[in-house]
């Protein structure tokens, strides 16, 4: 699959993806890109985003493939059974773990409670040294979506405060995963 056969919904994590952050300059440049955009950035709620989740899939003219970050990954997964059919793909990355969100006030319990593997081929994108997951626990979390590991190394939290603005090894990854839709 390339790009302009899908619609790209983004979704980012907790405040949103500011403009310098990789989900940013990949939907200014993908084409067929647009932005999941949720109520409350700063008080998320499990029930609410994953139904503007599920509510922007069901506006896609063509296949969905999901590109979410941290917190949206995790609202992306908890979505991922009521999206079969629509959905071919979701490429996850830097999904935090129930010990990285601890400390987060803002985050409800709900969105760590435990996922079933998804209906659809995804690939969860993690790093070794990320604050908000052990790699031990983004392996775990892949098993349990039944997802593909993708081993980004030293890379921190995969977001600006780590360096990756435009990403461009991210970019080519994805297009890696779109081949294989």
């Amino acid at each position: 699959m390339r790009s302009s056969d899908a619609d790209i919904l983004i979704v980012p994590g907790l405040f949103g993806s500011g403009p310098d952050h990789w989900q940013t300059r990949w939907e200014q440049k993908l084409s067929t890109a647009r932005r999941i955009v949720q109520d409350d950035w700063e008080h998320p709620s499990l029930v609410a985003w994953r139904a503007r989740i599920v509510e922007e899939v069901a506006r896609a003219t063509r296949p969905v493939v999901l590109v979410a970050h941290s917190l949206g990954a995790l609202a992306s997964a908890h979505a991922g059974p009521r999206l079969e059919g629509k959905v071919a793909g979701a490429f996850l990355v830097a999904p935090p773990s129930a010990k990285g969100l601890a400390p987060l006030d803002a985050v409800e319990p709900a969105f760590l409670a435990p996922l079933a593997p998804l209906p659809f081929r995804s690939l969860v994108v993690a790093s070794r040294d990320d604050p908000f997951a052990a790699f031990e626990e983004s392996e775990a979390l892949a098993r349990a979506l039944g997802a593909e590991l993708a081993d980004a190394g030293l890379s921190g939290h995969i977001n600006v405060e780590s360096g990756h603005g435009p990403w461009p090894e991210g970019l080519m990854r994805f297009a890696g995963f779109l081949g294989t839709l």
